[in-house]
């Protein structure tokens, strides 16, 4: 009888049940509280990427738990503001956090 197949067994088995609830990150609730967030962030970057205003290369989307933050940077106080508008079109946003800076 070789010895490692039960360990290789045990340790696999011991790995699946630490990871079993790590679907989950970010310290959400729920996996489908992450997926919400993920279709938000998705929707927000389609709006950046469908508007000629937005640099949506330059600004950075994370959602959590329906609060959105935008950070990166935005040519002018304009593109900051439409940035933000779009963003609180999407469905399932509660807040808005907009860290964009203005480049001088």
């Amino acid at each position: 009888m070789n010895i490692r197949t039960p360990l290789a067994a045990t340790c696999i088995a011991l790995a699946l049940l630490t990871t079993a609830g790590c679907a989950v990150t970010r310290g959400q609730e729920s996996v489908g509280a992450y997926v919400d967030d993920t279709a938000i962030t998705t929707a927000v970057k389609a709006r950046f990427i469908d508007n000629k205003s937005v640099d949506a290369g330059a600004i950075s989307v994370e959602t959590l738990n329906g609060v959105v933050m935008l950070s990166g940077f935005a040519k002018n106080s304009s593109e900051r503001s439409i940035a933000e508008s779009l963003t609180w079109k999407v469905n399932g946003v509660k807040s808005v956090k907009n860290e964009l800076v203005v480049r001088p």
